[in-house]
């Protein structure tokens, strides 16, 4: 595939642009830091046998004026775009966002309102060039209001109804849309967080989306466990919900 990835250079991202890069995608990386582009680039040609040039692009998630020309930079260098990957975003934990309106506006701002107007980019151009594979990372975080992650959480609860809201419209049309959902991923984002006995690790996860981008599928959870963990959660009374933790 040639593969447009906005967020490669860390976790998640990362591991799934190496898996792409060693099985001969060829790849774009989409980002705000040039260094650490230019590093991702270098290990992921490296990765791919030295077979195909991995292209990085100047691209700010906090700057939506740049989403476009990225986009179409992104598509000249490769020749065309069969799948776009979001993986970037911010996180903050619960108490950090009450106690900063800024950082909880801004957060809410990138996690939602610029990915979903960078999402309708990418929408447009591989609508424009006859369907290919939007893959965008939301959260289990959106699957219910929790009173760890309220402002996370809604965030991606917005984001998660987007992308389904897309793939029942366009899908006809030869857009798929793979919603990833993961759990706790052991990341630089979760470093200063108790991991749970359920945490995963960003390799599995990147193996279980690569291989969800292959069959189209619109809805993934990862690690799996955390398909049912939200069913149950999902299913449980509110006034539990008021008095548990989680």
């Amino acid at each position: 595939m040639h593969v447009a990835i906005m967020g490669a250079t860390k976790g998640m991202g990362r591991a799934l642009a190496r898996l792409m890069a060693a099985r001969g995608d060829q790849l774009a990386l989409l980002g705000r830091d040039p260094e650490a582009l230019d590093g991702s680039a270098r290990d992921l040609e490296v990765r791919g046998g030295g077979k195909h040039q991995v292209h990085t692009l100047a691209c700010d998630l906090g700057d939506p004026a740049s989403f476009g020309p990225a986009l179409a930079a992104a598509e000249q260098a490769l020749g065309k775009l069969d799948c776009v990957v979001v993986t970037a975003g911010m996180f903050a934990t619960q108490e950090a966002l009450e106690a900063d309106p800024e950082q909880a506006l801004k957060l809410v701002t990138l996690d939602f309102a610029n990915t979903v107007g960078f999402c309708e980019h990418a929408r447009a151009r591989l609508l424009a060039g006859g369907g290919g594979k939007l893959c965008v990372f939301s959260s289990v975080a959106g699957d219910r209001g929790r009173k760890p992650v309220v402002i996370y959480g809604a965030a991606k609860a917005g984001l998660s109804a987007y992308l389904e809201g897309l793939d029942h419209k366009y899908r006809a049309q030869g857009l798929e849309t793979i919603c990833v959902k993961p759990g706790f991923v052991k990341t630089g984002m979760t470093a200063n967080l108790k991991p749970p006995p359920f945490a995963g690790e960003p390799e599995g996860v990147a193996r279980r989306v690569l291989a969800a981008i292959d069959r189209g599928k619109p809805v993934v959870y990862a690690p799996w466990i955390w398909r049912y963990i939200m069913l149950v959660i999902r299913w449980l009374p509110r006034f539990v919900m008021r008095r548990i933790g989680f």
